[in-house]
């Protein structure tokens, strides 16, 4: 039967439908860069481990679980010095990239490690959430598996490293075979660094000495190639300049409704912020996030995150370090040379996009970049003398660590100030963190305040010798603060308060929100205990917010909110010192507030673990009621000391030994009546 000229037609639309189904990948390229960083598998989107190391040929894995980004940053450098002296093929992994229901098929020639944070009270990071499960819920025989962990903790918090620990147990429990030694690190002594170098090192002997592993002279391999796109501009339509990921590069996509997450933010306003502080030396910001406009939520005693930027001030000095003037506009695409390698951020982008939005280019520096660098130091002395740094731990905590130095402050005052320009901007990529999402206490309650969050940041800035040592959101808080309250006054450090293609303009900043478990009672009846001296103040801030709310709204009878607040003085730090007795108003004789001041009276320092002490009976009686107890604040000396007071206080209250209510305290945090959310 002869085809009319409609059949032709349907025939023609079906073939045209048919060529770009199977070519959409060439027509309709997939968007596989990735949000400021955080990556993601370029080697094909399985989520089957064994398949993406057979299809890869890979015979070591790298695994880890990360918060803030360290445990990632530690297994990138610890696979590229695998792959360099014993040329392994390394795949590295977040843990939340793959599913583990065969994770007992993985081959033993294939070496897996785990690099694993510990985040709050002994709880696995949220990339690591359903790996923990599998292994304690499903997993079973694991006997072929070689394994070694690498935990990172700290010290002060009551489960020091627990999640590296539980997976070594379990591990070994399912017949997984370990190699190497089983590290932990301290952040809360500071040694973390160290501690990985430490065990890395261990790690290479052993690899060398009990498993034979020939061992090669380091040098760099690079896992990208830089494309230099000379037919692109800073005005290229496709040119990334420091948005968070690749969709808001799309003018007309609905950036208002989320999913709001660590992989894509939302740019909330910045409608109302203010200086805390009468002081001539230090300064804290309340700042005011407005979510109207979307339907990004919060609960009271959650975390917000604030995507950063770097200062105009440390571009600058990356600049001059790298030999970097006059490049800043050049627009490039990264090209990964193993198909698991993922791209850090999107691209095309420019060399100053990315030193001003994904890069951390002022923190502390690591003894192992100097080892790294070396071979491009711009002569044989200087070289010499990087090396001799990176091997050299006393020598580098007299010359770098004494003097705060950032990357570009240690090799220029390594090189006399001759710029580094051999330096490939592939190995700065690879080599330096990401600049990572910065978490702060949420100080508001999401009962009095539904679509507003409230922050409040102490501003970091140290001058030490000619040099700003800042931190990296306080400053650009500080500098919006200054702008848009019409202040004078010039902050330390300035910042591009309009943010790429002005996206950032009306005081905008890119938020996300992070669940916590730092929550009241469900029960409002429940007594409370904060205790939180400086910036500790801001949850409790909110919860007292919560109570008044309640108390509006519903004259409901409430447990008694007893708060200790320590600070230098009481005419220069007091936190929101006016709004204290206005919630005492209404909360009347159930809320009740102790102060402590430590430079107040020059013949006595007082903190709030004093102030405990006196309030012993009451406390005691309080928690004989079923009192919670929320500590906020510095790790390192305060929640040691206010935890030992509530030992002691417990111990003569119930005649008992400090060893006896140690045990009780830690009973407390078992039922989640102790709560801390420390730094």
């Amino acid at each position: 039967m002869a085809l009319d000229t409609i059949d032709f037609t349907v025939i023609g639309a079906l073939v045209l439908m048919a060529v770009l189904y199977f070519a959409k990948d060439y027509v309709f390229p997939s968007d596989d860069g990735t949000n400021a960083g955080f990556t993601a598998n370029i080697g094909g989107k399985s989520r089957d481990l064994v398949e993406t190391i057979t299809k890869n040929s890979k015979n070591c894995v790298i695994l880890y679980g990360s918060q803030t980004g360290t445990a990632e940053e530690y297994s990138h450098k610890l696979a590229k010095e695998l792959s360099s002296r014993f040329s392994l093929k390394t795949l590295v992994g977040d843990l939340s990239d793959f599913d583990y229901d065969n994770l007992n098929e993985v081959s033993d020639s294939v070496l897996v490690f785990f690099v694993l944070a510990t985040y709050g009270e002994g709880e696995p990071t949220d990339d690591a959430v359903e790996f923990f499960d599998y292994l304690e819920n499903e997993a079973d025989d694991l006997s072929s598996l070689k394994f070694c962990v690498f935990g990172l903790g700290n010290s002060t918090y009551e489960f020091y490293n627990e999640i590296a620990k539980k997976a070594q147990k379990k591990l070994e429990e399912l017949n997984a075979t370990p190699f190497g030694l089983f590290g932990l690190g301290d952040d809360g002594v500071g040694s973390l660094d160290e501690d990985f170098l430490g065990w890395k090192d261990s790690l290479m002997e052993s690899l060398k000495n009990e498993l034979n592993f020939e061992e090669h002279e380091v040098s760099y391999q690079p896992s990208y190639e830089l494309v230099d796109e000379l037919t692109l501009t800073v005005d290229s339509e496709e040119v990334s300049l420091g948005e968070p990921n690749k969709s808001y590069l799309d003018s007309t996509k609905d950036l208002t409704k989320g999913p709001f997450d660590h992989s894509h933010p939302y740019l909330a306003p910045i409608t109302a912020s203010r200086e805390l502080f009468s002081s001539n030396d230090k300064n804290c910001i309340h700042a005011e996030f407005d979510l109207s406009d979307t339907n990004l939520r919060y609960t009271t005693g959650d975390h917000l995150a604030i995507w950063p930027s770097n200062s105009d001030y440390n571009i600058s000095n990356f600049v001059k370090a790298f030999g970097l003037g006059g490049k800043l506009d050049d627009v490039f695409s990264l090209k990964p040379l193993d198909s698991t390698v993922s791209i850090p951020f999107p691209t095309p982008t420019t060399i100053g996009s990315v030193l001003r939005h994904y890069l951390e280019i002022s923190g502390p520096v690591s003894r192992q970049f100097f080892t790294s660098i070396a071979g491009f130091a711009p002569s044989d002395a200087v070289k010499a003398y990087a090396i001799k740094l990176g091997g050299d731990k006393a020598l580098f905590a007299s010359e770098v660590s004494a003097h705060k130095l950032n990357i570009a402050d240690a090799v220029l005052k390594i090189s006399n100030g001759v710029a580094w320009e051999k330096v490939p901007f592939e190995f700065i990529i690879e080599t330096l963190g990401h600049l990572q999402q910065r978490y702060y206490s949420i100080s508001s309650s999401s009962l009095s305040e539904k679509t507003c969050i409230h922050v409040t940041a102490v501003v970091e800035t140290e001058k030490v010798e000619s040099r700003y040592v800042t931190g990296v959101v306080t400053n650009l808080l500080r500098h919006i603060q200054l702008e848009q309250n019409n202040k004078t006054e010039k902050p330390a450090v300035t910042y591009d308060l309009n943010g790429p293609r002005d996206k950032f303009l009306k005081y905008r900043l890119p938020v996300h929100v992070r669940r916590s478990t730092f929550k009241l009672p469900t029960n409002p009846k429940t007594p409370v205990i904060l205790i939180g001296p400086g910036t500790g103040i801001a949850p409790f801030r909110g919860f007292v917010r919560e109570r008044v709310a309640i108390k509006k709204s519903s004259d409901a009878e409430l447990g008694k909110t007893l708060v200790f607040f320590g600070c230098r003085n009481s005419n220069e730090d007091f936190l929101y010192k006016e709004e204290w007795p206005q919630y005492s108003k209404v909360l009347g004789d159930t809320f009740e507030m102790h102060t402590a001041f430590s430079r107040e009276d020059p013949t006595k320092k007082v903190y709030v673990q004093h102030k405990l002490t006196e309030n012993g009976a009451k406390i005691a009686a309080l928690l004989k009621e079923g009192a919670f107890i929320y500590v906020c604040g510095d790790a390192s000396k305060m929640a040691r000391d206010v935890q030992h007071s509530l030992v002691e206080i417990l111990a003569k209250d119930r005649d008992i030994t400090e060893e006896k209510a140690a045990e009780l305290v830690r009973s407390y945090k078992t039922q989640n009546r102790y709560q801390e959310d420390v730094w």
